[in-house]
């Protein structure tokens, strides 16, 4: 059993609620520390402009959580002067000024900090190696999608996973859609090693169409994979 250094009293309100090391008044001062630091931290997002607000890159987002720990130590611990963390604000605006005109200047430097889109659906099909680059799971792509009102990958001519985290999306024409995967989650658990049916069936991870007849086990060409579902031919309504 550890010994504690001093006997600690349980539910002491007046240990739970205040600090010996400071006086009562103290409250007043991290009032004023906090109107400070919030004034501080809306002027540092009002450099970064509506985009920083909207979606943040990966920059942005690293700003956010290095101002994070100096506005939230500042507000409320006596020992944090409030000079340093004025000047921490500073350079942190001063380098994301910075950072954003050498992205405009040098744009392969542009693409190694914020990186670059990544193609993942190409002609109704799932590109697997970039997929798998992006650490990104089917289920996750298809959850992006069905938010776009997408029922299968034949209705999606190009689908690119661009800098910012978000999904975009360029689709086929009603009438020009091409059989292809469903991506409800209740037609995929319907997978089929050996076909049910004879007609064209999509492969469940990569989305390749081919013609397969009854009773027949197939590898897929592409990807190798050995699951098949029959295509969907649904139209898209946007």
């Amino acid at each position: 059993m550890l010994l504690l250094a001093e006997t600690v009293t349980p539910f002491d309100w007046q240990r739970l609620l205040w600090t010996a090391d400071a006086p009562p008044t103290f409250l007043f001062e991290v009032l004023f520390r906090c109107v400070v630091t919030y004034l501080m931290l809306l002027a540092t997002l009002r450099v970064t402009g509506r985009r920083g607000v909207r979606q943040l890159s990966i920059f942005e987002l690293s700003i956010i959580l290095a101002l994070g720990s100096a506005a939230g130590d500042t507000m409320f611990y006596h020992d944090t002067p409030l000079l340093p963390v004025a000047i921490v604000f500073a350079a942190v605006s001063a380098m994301y000024w910075l950072f954003n005109r050498l992205t405009e200047w040098f744009p392969r430097f542009s693409d190694w900090l914020e990186g670059t889109p990544v193609l993942l659906v190409e002609e109704g099909r799932i590109n697997i190696k970039n997929l798998d680059n992006l650490n990104l799971t089917q289920k996750e792509l298809f959850g992006e999608l069905r938010q776009q009102q997408v029922e299968h990958l034949g209705q999606v001519r190009r689908a690119y996973m661009e800098a910012t985290g978000n999904l975009s999306a360029y689709f086929y024409a009603p009438d020009s859609a091409l059989p292809g995967l469903p991506i409800w989650p209740e037609f995929l658990e319907k997978s089929q090693h050996r076909v049910e049916a004879a007609g064209a069936h999509a492969c469940c991870k990569c989305g390749e169409v081919q013609e397969l007849t009854r009773g027949q086990a197939a590898t897929c060409p592409v990807c190798e994979a050995p699951d098949w579902v029959p295509v969907c031919k649904a139209k898209r309504e946007a």
